[in-house]
């Protein structure tokens, strides 16, 4: 019996992004190159508070990105 995990597609600020596992969000935002401050990220669209961004993101979720800006 093999206990090999199928790999997990996201769909990502619209664009299909595939982990070997169920990333959490920290390891998103370092796959996307993304700062883990003056980020706020939302799952199925509701928002994700960071106390829960240790927990695993489900296969096809659509998870927006959104960066904070500066600027006037």
């Amino acid at each position: 019996m093999s206990t090999r995990q199928q790999p997990v597609e996201l769909t990502v600020n619209g664009s299909v992004v595939v982990f070997d596992h169920a990333p959490d969000v920290p390891m998103l935002l370092a796959h996307l190159g993304l700062p883990e401050r003056g980020v706020a990220v939302a799952v199925d669209g509701m928002v994700r508070p960071q106390a829960r961004w240790a927990e695993p993101i489900g296969a096809y979720a659509r998870v927006d990105v959104l960066t904070a800006v500066q600027g006037g």
